[in-house]
């Protein structure tokens, strides 16, 4: 019997029926053949091609087994890392996934037999963080890619740097405070109880006009001590009152400084996340092959703030890849951009000029409360072209 045409029926059935996954045990490895059923199975394996293909494995079977074992470690771990990255998963979903690929490797023809064996094995050999809990085994990818390390070091070092600067902080407020205790305690007054001298001599006020010398005498230097002590008294109230202006001049001052620094540290402020959507940005990995490389892409969706789902300008495709892989772009003067890193972040602006030697750049804040306000020397990757 001929072979169906083309356009047939039947050949559009039969096409429709090789699409998607068929059952594991129709699979020949050796010869990379699905086959629907047992009786295509059964004839593929009375064929010449597969009987050929069994004298070539008897010569040397481990060599073989070996080279199915590193593809689909290979392609398992490829996997891993571009689509969970260096996220905890369970190993099942994984490998889910990649046996969702109609070309996979199956694993009964590798030296592993089961999925936990590959994940202790995994774990033995260090390419990947794994334990074991009552719902499964759980596997995280260990990234040793030395483009990865450096960035993941630099991240730990802006924290610390983060961590300085919010120790300094507080430790200058708690300096100001302690001055501000001590100028109190030092410029606090003391007062001491009115005492006489003689607890026997008593204070008279003669207002005849016969009375004797004495009594005058008396009468008049016990009146100038009432006065010297309302004198004193008086000073000490209008000291009291200069010391709490100054007081409250020196908190404000304080205050003040600490509001500025506050300030200060907003403006610098710096994330080590930058993706936003509806930017135009470049992709700069190579692991995707030339046909992606240093292409152009707009930002459609942001995902744990550090990874992207971008759709290339020229052909259209979708792709998720990690900010580590993409690149911000710097249109002509006169376009629009949006600041995605520093105390600007969020505002869109117009490009004004580029500054090459310190590259670095200056725009023009066309939106919010901020709008007409020119910012100089934000580097070139806190800004991109807005789609």
């Amino acid at each position: 019997m001929g072979k169906a045409d083309f356009l047939s029926p039947k050949a559009i059935g039969n096409r429709i029926k090789s699409k998607g996954l068929q059952k594991l045990r129709w699979y020949c490895q050796m010869c990379q053949k699905q086959c629907r059923d047992e009786n295509g199975f059964k004839c593929h394996c009375m064929s010449e091609s597969h009987q050929r293909q069994l004298l070539l494995a008897s010569e040397n079977p481990q060599q073989i087994m070996d080279s199915f074992s590193d593809e689909f470690r290979t392609e398992f771990l490829e996997l891993l890392k571009r689509r969970f990255g260096t996220k905890r998963v369970h190993n099942n979903i994984v490998y889910n996934e990649y046996i969702g690929h109609r070309e996979h490797v199956h694993m009964n023809a590798t030296q592993w037999e089961t999925l936990t064996d590959f994940t202790k094995w995994l774990g033995r050999e260090g390419y990947c963080k794994v334990d074991e809990t009552p719902k499964g085994w759980y596997i995280q990818y260990i990234d040793r890619d030395p483009e990865t390390i450096r960035k993941q070091q630099e991240q730990e070092k802006k924290k610390k740097q983060d961590l300085d600067d919010e120790e300094r902080t507080s430790k200058f407020i708690e300096d100001q405070v302690k001055k501000g205790l001590e100028g109190v305690e030092q410029n606090t007054p003391t007062f001491t109880e009115l005492s006489r001298q003689n607890e026997e001599e008593k204070v008279a006020f003669n207002l005849n006009k016969g009375a004797g010398t004495s009594g005058t005498t008396a009468s008049s230097s016990h009146a100038s001590n009432a006065l010297k002590s309302a004198a004193v008294m008086g000073s000490v109230k209008r000291k009291d009152t200069s010391q709490g202006q100054a007081k409250e001049k020196k908190k404000k001052s304080a205050l003040d400084e600490i509001m500025e620094m506050e300030e200060q540290k907003k403006k610098t402020e710096r994330t080590d996340y930058w993706l936003q959507p509806d930017i135009v940005v470049k992709i700069v990995t190579k692991r995707l092959g030339e046909k992606y490389y240093k292409k152009k892409a707009v930002v459609k969706e942001v995902i744990d703030r550090y990874t992207a789902i971008v759709k290339l300008v020229d052909s259209g495709d979708k792709l998720k890849l990690d900010q580590s892989h993409l690149e911000t772009i710097i249109p002509a003067p006169g376009k629009r951009v949006l600041v995605l890193n520093g105390g600007y972040k969020g505002h869109f602006g117009i490009l004004d000029g580029i500054i090459e030697k310190r590259f670095s750049a200056t725009i023009e804040i066309d939106s919010g409360p901020l709008k007409g306000r020119k910012v100089e020397g934000i580097p070139y990757e806190d800004i991109s072209k807005v789609a």
